[in-house]
């Protein structure tokens, strides 16, 4: 999975996921962009209750922020334990196998 945003060929907004209508302007037309580089953790949550079939004592998901200023959500992997501004790096990778399909998304890890 490729990580990109979506930027507003009439205002220049940059969103994720893709829009149909710019929640700025109003504009229809967007232009894809990779989301690449540092992030910058904003909040995040521990769960212990996970559904059948994940074989983790829990799991912690976070929101970041990228230099360009989009927000995204994903999985957290940390060796340290997780603070509000820490600086991560965005991958994305399997994060759930679901009937036999392997679903993709976010990745956030310590650098």
């Amino acid at each position: 999975m490729k990580l990109c945003a979506y930027r507003c060929k009439t205002c220049g907004k940059r969103t994720h996921p893709a829009r149909f209508v710019c929640d700025s302007c109003g504009g229809r037309e967007f232009v894809q962009e990779p989301l690449e580089g540092p992030v910058r953790l904003l909040t995040y949550t521990r769960v212990h209750n996970l559904p059948a079939g994940i074989n983790k004592p829990h799991l912690d998901f976070g929101i970041v922020e990228f230099e360009n200023g989009v927000r995204v959500s994903g999985q957290l992997e940390l060796h340290s334990p997780a603070a509000i501004g820490m600086k991560l790096e965005a991958s994305s990778g399997v994060v759930r196998v679901l009937q036999g399909e392997e679903i993709t998304g976010f990745i956030f890890r310590e650098p």
